[in-house]
C-alpha cells in the first residue's frame, strides 16, 4: 500500500503522538492481531480499522484467544505506540492502559518469601506455576524435586498445588524464579 496516495491518513497518523491514548471500536478480529476503526481517524483503504493492536499488546495476562479479551464491536481505549508506514495505520496497546499485575505484585514480593502455588505448564527445563492471579513463576529442573530429575512430568503434572520459595523478582524482564526443593527443605526442618 502507497501511503503517499491517501494523503487525509497520512496527516492523521503523523498527527499522533507516542503515549497518546486514542478510543475506538473493534472493527476485526484477525488471527494475528485487532483492528480498531479510531474515532477521529478516517477509514483505512484496506483494512477494517486505521488502529491495530497485535496480540502481545492486547492484555497482561496470557490468553488462548483474542475474543476472551475484546470483541467485534467493544469500545477500546488504547495507548498509541507507533506509526506503522508500511501498512498505514496505528499500532496500538490496550494492557498499557491496564495496571502491569507483575509490577503490583512484585511490590510485596521479596526473595525467600514462601507461596502457595498451582502447576499451569510443563516445559522441558521446568515448570510454570502460578502463584497469584495472572503471575507465574519458573520452577526450573534443579529446583523441582529433592533428587534431580530429567524432565518435569517425573515430578508433578498440571494442576498439582504446592508451596514454592521465591528465588529471584526481575521487574525489568518481568520474570519471577521460583524453587519448590526450597519450600520442601523448609517444611521438613519445621516438621
Amino acid at each position: 500500500m502507497d501511503i503517499a496516495e491517501t494523503p487525509g491518513l497520512w496527516e492523521f497518523l503523523s498527527s499522533l503522538a507516542l503515549g497518546e491514548r486514542i478510543s475506538g471500536r473493534v472493527a476485526s478480529i484477525e488471527s494475528f492481531g485487532v483492528f480498531v476503526a479510531l474515532d477521529e481517524g478516517p477509514a483505512h483503504p484496506v483494512y477494517p480499522g486505521v488502529g491495530f493492536i497485535s496480540y502481545a499488546e492486547l492484555a497482561w495476562q496470557r490468553f488462548d484467544a483474542a475474543t476472551e479479551i475484546v470483541r467485534v464491536g467493544q469500545r477500546v481505549t488504547c495507548e498509541f505506540l507507533q506509526f506503522d508506514t508500511w501498512n498505514g495505520e496505528a499500532r496500538l496497546s490496550l494492557k498499557a492502559t491496564q495496571p502491569d499485575p507483575f509490577q503490583i505484585f512484585a511490590d510485596d514480593a521479596s526473595v525467600g518469601q514462601t507461596l502457595p502455588g498451582r502447576v499451569t505448564k510443563l516445559v522441558p527445563f521446568g515448570v510454570f506455576v502460578e502463584v497469584a492471579k495472572g503471575i507465574e513463576g519458573l520452577v526450573p529442573l534443579l529446583e523441582l524435586a529433592w533428587t534431580p530429575v530429567e524432565s518435569p512430568e517425573e515430578a508433578v503434572r498440571v494442576g498439582d498445588e504446592f508451596r514454592v520459595v521465591v528465588t529471584e523478582v526481575d521487574r525489568q524482564h518481568r520474570r519471577l524464579a521460583l524453587s519448590r526443593r526450597r519450600a520442601l527443605r523448609r517444611r521438613q526442618q519445621s516438621g
